[in-house]
């Protein structure tokens, strides 16, 4: 009895979130600020200071810290005030948007980072449609006040017309003329002035005055004018402002704001404290016609996420696993719903970037890396207890640029196979073959053209093999299925325009390549029963 109670209380404790953003909205630094309040690190190194010899906490991939880019979900684990917090930092670039995709998957909820310069932009919109597909409750951080920013009150109302979601501002600026002084809490009804000359570059806590915003002393730090404008902000707020509803906020309908600079630390304590009060335990998820409760008398999970050579003196394997319902112990022996087998999970990790940390146990709501001899899949689902369980599938979103790719030294032809089919199967890119074709031959589909760069990177660096990439003009991917079996034909009897090409994706699932909308509409016209879908699942159920 102890031990459920002991389990539920652990469960009960987690808080599994992801940040998602727009490129440079400041995501990566926001979670090393959170980190530092959060007692993970005690020092934040700038990432204005890419090419110094301090990057980003959560970017460990060589190329990201050249880049100053993030282009892997990092999974990132610490303890504050009680609660087990697990960070899903994701790339903010647009180009490796699908790994964020993937990663939402895996999170209980997310914080969507907003430049207060420029407001709600088109990889927001993006990200935040996936989050609503899901049922992800959202908190919105508007950051970068630091610097002249749009108008809160603007702000506010492009998030509501904008991404059509109420918003519930739950402190305010001080000073958005790039001259900011702090925030006002409008639930503890205090204004918060944080010290300017707090920790270099924030790269340490800053000093934080708290004051009632009626204070005679209040004008003397930030002057008369900036009083008198906060009255009348705080007055407009309560007569017109929406009220934070717990019930609203769980259900997508909602989302809490909160104004900050990361950069510089202002404000993101205070947002710490009240996402930890907010943000939703672990849930029950949907597993076939039931709903698997996260303190459930067995262990499951699903591999939303796989890395290879993160320790590229090993050449290691790792899958990211969350889990879904009950607790992990040492050896656990699980059942993979997809290839049918039977695996001991040994020695799983807990990640601060590349620091890793064996864990003896762990709980429904963390993240766990596992050691993957190729037998995992992103998507794959496992329990414990002899059970068959298959989460809700990790769509499969469509390629826009495509290049056919060729190994330059053909000695080196074993290790080009081996890396392209692994970096595939993390996700990093999308391999087709065209049928009746030799299989040295690959295209690769990406969603940003920065991929391909990536690629060819980690191909030289990880596996000691230069390749050659020939651009191809297909734009649109498109996955072939029939409206029943009386109307199922092979790929090579379909009636295509001459520069419309079909392929087999790596789970040899029917696709076909177009350049243009109007030859997708003209094959649907000729192939009778024919029907296109843009978004694949049956990847991951196969």
């Amino acid at each position: 009895m102890n031990e459920i109670y002991d389990m539920k209380q652990e469960i009960s404790r987690r808080r599994t979130f992801a940040i998602i953003s727009h490129p440079d909205a400041g995501k990566t630094t926001i979670t090393e600020k959170l980190l530092l309040y959060g007692g993970a690190i005690h020092l934040a190194g700038t990432v204005k200071g890419r090419k110094a010899s301090k990057h980003a906490t959560s970017d460990w991939m060589e190329i990201e810290k050249q880049r100053g880019i993030s282009v892997t979900s990092s999974a990132m684990q610490f303890e504050y005030e009680g609660f087990c917090i697990n960070i899903l930092d994701t790339p903010g670039h647009q180009d490796f948007s699908e790994d964020t995709y993937r990663t939402l998957c895996a999170a209980d909820c997310a914080v969507m980072l907003i430049d207060g310069a420029k407001g709600v932009e088109a990889q927001t919109i993006k990200l935040f449609t996936v989050c609503r597909m899901r049922g992800i409750p959202i908190f919105t951080f508007v950051n970068k006040m630091d610097r002249a920013s749009k108008h809160p009150f603007d702000l506010l109302d492009e998030i509501e017309k904008v991404l059509g979601i109420h918003s519930a501002p739950m402190n305010w600026p001080i000073g958005t003329d790039g001259n900011f002084k702090g925030v006002y809490d409008r639930q503890k009804k205090q204004v918060q002035l944080f010290d300017q000359k707090g920790g270099h570059h924030g790269a340490k806590k800053v000093g934080m005055l708290s004051l009632t915003p009626d204070s005679p002393e209040l004008a003397d730090h930030i002057g008369s004018h900036y009083q008198q404008l906060l009255a009348s902000d705080i007055e407009l707020l309560d007569i017109a402002g929406n009220p934070f509803d717990t019930t609203q906020f769980l259900n997508g309908e909602i989302t809490p704001v909160f104004f900050g600079s990361a950069i510089t630390n202002f404000g993101v304590e205070t947002f710490l404290q009240y996402f930890l009060g907010m943000a939703p335990p672990p849930a029950a998820r949907k597993a076939g016609g039931e709903m698997i409760a996260p303190d459930s008398d067995f262990f499951s999970g699903f591999v939303f996420k796989i890395q290879a050579n993160m320790n590229p003196d090993h050449r290691d394997r790792m899958a990211f696993i969350r889990i879904c319902s009950g607790k992990y112990e040492k050896g656990l022996q699980v059942d993979l719903a997809l290839s049918g087998k039977s695996v001991k999970l040994t020695q799983p990790q807990q990640f601060m970037a590349q620091d890793r940390t064996i864990v003896e146990q762990a709980y429904a709501g963390d993240i766990i890396g596992v050691f993957d001899p190729g037998i995992f899949r992103i998507g794959e689902s496992m329990a414990s207890g002899g059970r068959k369980l298959q989460f809700e599938s990790i769509p499969v979103f469509p390629p826009e640029h495509f290049a056919r790719i060729y190994v330059k030294d053909s000695m080196k032809r074993k290790q080009f196979l081996k890396g392209i089919e692994q970096l595939a199967l993390e996700g990093a890119v999308q391999l087709y073959k065209q049928p009746d074709i030799g299989t040295e031959t690959y295209i690769a589909g990406v969603v940003g053209v920065l991929q391909f760069e990536v690629l060819e990177y980690r191909l030289k660096a990880e596996y000691n093999v230069e390749v050659t990439m020939s651009r191809l003009n297909y734009k649109l991917a498109r996955w072939v299925r029939f409206k029943d079996a009386s109307f199922a034909r092979d790929l090579k009897d379909l009636t295509l325009t001459s520069t419309s090409l079909p392929v087999l994706d790596s789970s040899s699932s029917p696709v076909v390549l177009f350049e243009s909308l109007w030859a997708i509409d003209w094959a649907l016209e000729r192939n009778k029963g024919l029907i296109f879908d843009e978004i694949s699942e049956q990847s991951f159920r196969d």
